[in-house]
């Protein structure tokens, strides 16, 4: 674009841009809101991205492709503004415009509220792949629910968790289109009878609560394309929202309670199901969208092809995304059967074609199970059909495979009294795959080994990965433009193309401009961090960072005593030198998880008493950002220095943030376990930190016994130390932490947190001596972005599509 197109431009955007603050404000330009400012740029750049959305179905149904559907209860898209402007290529002309108007850009796209829509990786993960299939050009799209108020709202209120609720549709959100008119109807409890018509056994449904789904749709916008992909969310709501008859008989409270009942179902992302009322609502909400997702894409797969169900298999692929949408298999039965009058034959060879499962756990308390009198109360036809496909692949173990009874057992999909939602996966799909290298080997040989050796043709492994558009090239847009200089951008198409970087590994003028890059980032991070939290932290110190769901097995817990070890170290010796550090934690734990409350209430107590001791001198201080979501997530992967990934090994399924650090030149010190394997592998050995036990060591242990956690105690005095400072007052009277004590002594330390101690700490060590030769760290750190190709989505979703998908 020449000057003066770029001029034209920009006067054009102007002049449109006032006539929407005025449209949306109902006020003359200079006296709308700063709210109207963000809504009128929100309604441009819909308006631009839906003409490209029409054009795409269009294309989509002209020139047939075969479709894919995620279904998640996730997908953590993060806030759409400023992706949308820049991949349409016009973030030049908007925030000239913008400015010469006298606004601020960065403060009007901070007005966009983050969609509460997930909570960690696993959200995160289908939000890379729907933006990754989209700049790819490939009909893929998602299929999850509409949360009214999402997880929720982290606050530490005086050291502890505090959850209040996330509204994030407080005022409503410009990038989704509500569709009533492709509603359709769920149907939870009732009765179930059958008769023989016309010598075809025929089911009905009746007395059934029907609860309305309504489809909001969002746009999913390729980078630099034209492509626009959907990614639909369903609403809860009653059929009728209001009881009159009831009402005018003084029922006041029976006249809406329908109303609330129904909508309950989309309030909230996992409801807490420490009880039954819990369970049941996660339950209803598992069946509800998946249920809506499959009616509508039955429907109108029908529309497009003459009604023929024959060749849905070739041209749709269900993808389920962990056991949270399992049901889609026996709800396909279900829709195949009773609504479209197929055997069951005919139906199970569709279900099994069309299916596809990634399962991305192997910690057994996260491998779903629901109540066998639960579900056949909520869904009855739904239990059913388990029921059979229970007993007919059981009757094919038998006579196919020869399996005794208690190998038998051991793959029932219903074992005492039990629906074991991921053994209903893998039945039911005809791919299922890890997330790294190491998950895949697990599933294979110890999860799922029954499964892998009756079937070892469906499983495959692909490794997560994460898109550089969200995590490097619009969040990190120094360094963006560093490497654009240096090397052109064709890497914003092929991120293996940042290999090219290495040639820059010896070069005194690019480490001058890349270590500035970096200290602005982190410059960035310690203003949020002095606005949010009473505390300011040196830019200079190295940035530690462990960002991602509090639990037990990714361990913050060893980070956190290990702090507490170094603070003691500091106490100890005055005249000890180490580099400054600024360890940052942030993340969430889940409302009923107390220990993982702990966790936080413990950081934040080490953190009170590492940050008001001046005696230390700031070598060290302690950080926990509250409410971490993609937006925060943006600011926090640029400033790392060092990249927590400690889970213990064989826990962590595969890792994203591992890789969204990774791009931004963080050196991972990790365990070996998900996808830091991979890292490890693409890095080197020398540009990356490892230690602690192995996987395999880990489920030695495990399986035979052997490790004493208390012998670790007894033989250490740093940890006798740290173990005794929970207990003794150190954090004040009231702030004891006996219940962690006791999990690692007492309880005999799950996740070798006392094992991995002292491995860690002289990890840690090593780290404050690399630092201190900037030429060795710069190398460390531009190899991490130079190799990070392996880890783009992009990659993973061709994958997907060549190995499991097939959709070419």
């Amino acid at each position: 674009m020449n000057k003066s197109e770029r001029f034209e431009a920009i006067e054009t955007f102007k002049n449109a841009y006032i006539q929407k603050i005025e449209e949306v404000s109902g006020e003359c330009f200079s006296e709308a809101s700063l709210f109207n400012q963000y809504e009128a740029l929100a309604e441009i750049i819909m308006e631009k991205n839906g003409s490209l959305w029409a054009k795409t179905s269009k294309q989509y149904d002209e020139i047939p492709h075969k479709r894919v559907y995620l279904f998640s209860i996730e997908f953590l898209i993060g806030r759409l503004l400023k992706a949308f402007i820049n991949s349409l290529e016009i973030e030049d002309i908007v925030k000239t415009a913008i400015s010469e108007l006298g606004l601020d850009y960065e403060t009007i796209l901070n007005k966009e509220a983050d969609p509460g829509l997930g909570n960690g990786g696993l959200g995160r993960l289908m939000a890379c792949f729907l933006e990754s299939s989209a700049t790819l050009g490939l009909p893929f799209h998602g299929n999850g629910i509409h949360y009214q108020h999402g997880l929720f709202e982290q606050k530490i209120i005086n050291g502890e968790q505090v959850e209040v609720a996330d509204n994030w549709l407080r005022h409503g959100y410009p990038f989704e289109i509500r569709k009533p008119n492709e509603s359709v109807i769920v149907k939870f409890y009732g009765d179930i009878h059958y008769d023989k018509i016309d010598g075809v056994l025929t089911f009905f449904y009746e007395n059934y609560e029907p609860i309305l789904a309504v489809p909001y749709d969002i746009p999913i916008k390729g980078y630099h394309n034209k492509t626009v992909n959907s990614l639909r969310l369903w609403s809860a709501e009653p059929v009728e929202d209001f009881d009159l008859p009831s009402f005018n008989q003084g029922q006041f409270m029976d006249a809406v309670r329908h109303k609330s009942e129904a909508e309950a179902i989309t309030q909230i992302l996992y409801p807490n199901d420490n009880k039954f009322d819990g369970k049941l609502l996660r339950l209803k909400q598992e069946y509800f969208f998946v249920s809506a997702g499959l009616q509508r894409i039955i429907t109108r797969y029908k529309r497009y092809n003459n009604k023929c169900l024959d060749e849905f298999s070739n041209k749709i692929c269900i993808h389920i995304n962990d056991t949270h949408p399992a049901l889609c298999g026996p709800e396909m039965m279900r829709i195949l059967m009773d609504d479209e009058g197929l055997s069951w034959m005919d139906a199970w060879r569709i279900t099994v074609n069309s299916l596809t499962f990634t399962n991305h756990t192997v910690l057994p308390e996260a491998l779903e199970k629901w109540p066998v009198d639960m579900l056949k109360l909520l869904l009855p036809r739904i239990y059913m059909i388990i029921e059979e496909i229970n007993r007919q692949f059981l009757d094919k173990l038998r006579i196919k495979y020869g399996l005794n009874e208690s190998e038998i057992a051991a793959l029932a999909i219903i074992q005492d009294e039990q629906i074991n939602m991921a053994n209903l996966a893998v039945v039911c799909s005809h791919s299922v795959n890890g997330v790294a290298a190491l998950h895949s080997k697990i599933l294979r040989e110890e999860t799922f080994r029954g499964y892998y050796q009756i079937f070892p043709e469906r499983f495959n492994s692909v490794t997560n990965g994460v898109t550089p558009r969200r995590f490097l090239i619009n969040s990190n847009t120094g360094l963006r433009d560093l490497i654009d200089a240096s090397i052109g951008t064709e890497w914003q198409s092929d991120l293996f193309a940042l290999e090219e970087l290495m040639k820059y590994a010896e070069d005194a003028s690019f480490m001058e401009k890349y270590d500035q890059i970096k200290l602005t980032n982190k410059i960035h991070l310690a203003d949020y961090i002095k606005k949010h939290n009473p505390v300011t932290v040196n830019p200079n110190s190295i940035f530690d960072i462990q960002v991602k769901r509090i639990h037990e097995y990714k361990r913050q817990l060893l980070n956190a005593l290990h702090i507490l070890d170094l603070y003691n170290h500091l106490k100890e010796n005055p005249q000890m030198e180490i580099v400054p550090h600024t360890f940052i934690f942030a993340g969430k734990a889940a409302p009923g998880y107390y220990f993982a409350k702990e966790i936080i209430r413990l950081i934040n107590a080490i953190a009170d008493l590492v940050n008001n001791d001046a005696s230390i001198k700031d070598q060290i201080k302690v950080v926990f950002l509250a409410n971490f979501n993609v937006t925060l997530g943006e600011i926090i992967y640029p400033a790392a220095n060092i990249s927590e990934q400690i889970s213990t090994a064989g826990k962590e399924a595969s890792g994203t943030g591992n890789m969204k650090f990774m791009m931004n030149g963080a050196i991972t010190l990790g365990t070996m376990d998900g996808a830091n394997i991979e890292i490890h592998e693409a890095v080197g050995d020398e540009n990356i930190v490892t230690f602690g036990l192995s996987s395999d060591e880990v489920a030695s242990f495990e399986k035979s016994g052997g490790y004493r956690s208390f012998e670790v105690f007894e033989n250490n005095a740093r940890i006798q130390k740290i173990m005794q400072q929970l207990i003794d007052g150190t954090f004040g009277n009231f702030s004891h932490f006996q219940s962690i004590y006791d999990s690692l002594l007492l309880y005999n330390d799950s996740y070798f947190v006392l094992k991995d101690f002292d491995s860690y700490a002289n990890a840690q060590r090593h780290i404050n001596d690399l630092y201190q030769c900037p030429d060795q760290w710069f190398r460390m750190s531009l190899s991490n972005v130079a190799y990070s190709g392996l880890f783009s989505s992009d990659r993973a979703i061709l994958d997907y599509q060549k190995n499991i998908w097939k959709t070419l």
